[in-house]
């Protein structure tokens, strides 16, 4: 099981990602325009960077959604291996079964 406290702060950071995204996504996209003038698009740098950091979507870090692990995650399951071999050995995972030979 992971640190309670990195789960909470994972999940802080989403939170401030999804507050954020409107505002961030309208500063880059006039930062990136060409056709604005220069200090204009300097301002909209300026005041993305004034931003918080962690509502940045690449601070976010995929998480076990049972056990809060944040190495050897299975996007497509959206757990870790070891909850995901859990399951699956309970037979909770539909026409997952694990293999022998």
């Amino acid at each position: 099981m992971a640190k309670t406290s990195m789960v909470q702060r994972q999940l802080k950071r989403e939170r401030l990602v999804a507050k954020y995204a409107t505002k961030r996504a309208a500063l880059r996209e006039t930062s990136r325009n060409q056709e604005l003038p220069m200090e204009e698009r300097f301002k909209a740098v300026l005041a993305l960077a004034k931003l918080p950091r962690d509502s940045s979507a690449t601070r976010l870090h995929s998480r076990c959604e049972i056990s809060g692990r944040p190495k050897a995650y299975y996007r497509k399951f959206r757990m870790s291996r070891i909850a995901l071999r859990d399951l699956a050995s309970k037979g909770e995972i539909p026409g997952m079964v694990k293999s022998s030979w």
